[in-house]
């Protein structure tokens, strides 16, 4: 069930002949509601790292002409857009719908939740790259410690870290319930409303796909192709995320800072983006029907019409 879909299609504008793309493919929900919107002459680009995403996309919208699925990180967008004939300033709208999904945390082949016993994995692309199995059972104390406080803010990141290691010198860790189960003894005084190994999934999770550098590498290639009043909109689910997103936002649509003294107009400093209304969340109707959605944040920004970016 896609998180604030008809918000988030709505954010984008979508126009009859535009170009869209669906940066997080997903089970292809958001996709399918912008193709709802889209026109006879539009094109929708859809990404996903998971194998499993683009297959399930080939079947419910690939046969659709408009569509044009990539397996692909969407850090790649520039190089992407480029082999398909598609310039700088040339898409309408770009949607970035970061995280995990709910498909990935619900199979336990994948290895990303702690609710359900599976191989310890977490790739997003399960094609290729190194399983959390693998880098736990060599990185030293202070690597995964880091990675924990890091990515998860995990305040007992030391001590689950220690945890693992000296368990890890009697026997390898393969399973999602034998890492829950370590953190879990390891952890003092628990939060009562979260499951002590949260955080720690989590971190690895993000530090294993590398997910804040794909982020921060793709902003500023989408404030690229974007053209004039083109839209870019971006659901969070964690601080981390949302932190990048906000301040870049924020940041370009500041723009430089006219130099003091000097007579010239303040339009020649503007920003290439114009944020547009305030961060929404999910409400109470979709929180009833999807809990999943009680964290995630929406940004939306057009970009403006200045020329550099």
């Amino acid at each position: 069930m896609p998180v604030l879909a008809s918000e988030a299609v709505a954010a984008l504008q979508v126009d009859q002949g535009g170009v869209f793309i669906d940066c997080t493919l997903g089970r292809a929900g958001h996709s399918k509601l912008i193709l709802s919107a889209l026109g006879g002459s539009g094109r929708l680009i859809c990404l996903d790292r998971d194998p499993q995403a683009i297959a399930f996309a080939q079947k419910a919208i690939g046969k659709d002409p408009r569509v044009t699925l990539v397996h692909s990180a969407f850090s790649d967008i520039d190089k992407i857009l480029e082999s398909y004939g598609l310039l700088d300033g040339s898409v309408d709208g770009v949607l970035l719908d970061l995280g995990v999904s709910s498909p990935q945390l619900d199979q336990a082949e994948r290895g990303f939740s702690f609710r359900t016993d599976g191989p310890l994995d977490m790739r997003m692309d399960n094609s290729s790259g190194q399983t959390a199995a693998k880098w736990l059972a060599y990185a030293e104390v202070e690597e995964i410690a880091d990675v924990l406080w890091r990515y998860g803010e995990e305040r007992q990141s030391r001590r689950i870290a220690r945890a693992i290691v000296e368990f890890r010198s009697e026997q390898a860790i393969e399973t999602t319930k034998q890492l829950a189960d370590i953190i879990k003894n390891a952890v003092v005084r628990p939060d009562k409303h979260k499951h002590p190994a949260t955080r720690s999934f989590q971190a690895l999770r993000i530090f294993l796909n590398d997910e804040l550098q794909q982020l921060l590498d793709v902003l500023p290639k989408i404030l690229r192709i974007l053209k004039t009043a083109g839209r870019l909109v971006v659901i969070s689910f964690h601080s981390l995320e949302d932190r990048i997103v906000k301040r870049f936002m924020r940041d370009h649509a500041r723009g430089s800072q006219a130099p003091k003294n000097i007579p010239l107009p303040a339009n020649q400093f503007g920003g290439t983006l114009r944020l547009v209304g305030k961060p929404i969340r999910a409400g109470s109707e979709e929180l009833r029907i999807n809990p999943r959605a009680r964290s995630a944040v929406m940004r939306v920004a057009e970009r403006s019409e200045v020329a550099y970016a």
